[in-house]
């Protein structure tokens, strides 16, 4: 059974464009726990100041867990996810079979400390459409590598998602997702039929509800 009587506070940036807020954002969502959240608005002269006051790192996102009178900080995207699976464990946020879950933390893995082309030369703008940029080699070479792994998975595990179900390898990938989207890459059916299928979970759905309205309010 999951922590029902802990308190959970998650610190997020700007939705339209924190890549690494959302990542831990669908994965709590996914395991049905009931939480705060506080958004600090990023690329702001004060934005480092309120950072500092939440996390350590002076980085988003951070999750506060409140228990037992005690209150513990948990910052770093894939922290906060493999935290939230420990505690979960009904949710099930990592594939049952031990060497898919070998796999699937691989390709998180991939995700946390790679791709930095892409993450240069798209940037996370989730609700805007906007036109292909000029790729270099890096960022081209990036794409396809994700394309082709997440074509391996999805075919290999027949389901909705990478790993057949819903797992913290989706949630690292959330923002390549919005990014291939925002940018208009191209991609075969069946990574196109997951892109939808992020996009349908009600996370995902609610993040662009609030990201838009960031846009509306001129804050993204």
């Amino acid at each position: 059974m999951g922590d029902r009587m802990a308190r959970y506070t998650l610190i997020l940036g700007t939705k339209d464009w924190s890549s690494w807020s959302l990542r831990p954002y669908v994965a709590l969502r996914a395991t049905g726990a009931e939480f705060e959240e506080i958004v600090v608005r990023l690329r702001r002269e004060d934005s480092p100041e309120r950072l500092r006051a939440f996390s350590p790192s002076t980085k988003v996102p951070v999750l506060k867990i409140e228990e037992n009178g005690q209150t513990t900080t948990v910052w770093d995207s894939l922290a906060i996810c493999e935290t939230l699976a420990e505690r979960h464990p009904d949710a099930k946020l990592w594939p049952d079979n031990a060497l898919t879950r070998a796999v699937a933390r691989s390709y998180a893995a991939e995700m946390h400390s790679g791709f930095a082309a892409i993450r240069n030369q798209l940037s996370m703008d989730f609700v805007r459409r906007l036109q292909t940029p000029d790729l270099d080699d890096t960022a081209k070479s990036d794409i396809a590598r994700i394309i082709a792994a997440w074509s391996e998975v999805l075919e290999k595990h027949g389901g909705d998602f990478l790993f057949g179900r819903f797992s913290i390898a989706d949630a690292m990938y959330a923002p390549v997702v919005s990014r291939f989207t925002t940018y208009g890459i191209d991609v075969p059916p069946v990574v196109k039929r997951y892109i939808d299928t992020m996009f349908a979970l009600p996370a995902m759905r609610d993040w662009a509800a609030a990201s838009q309205k960031e846009v509306d309010a001129g804050e993204a």
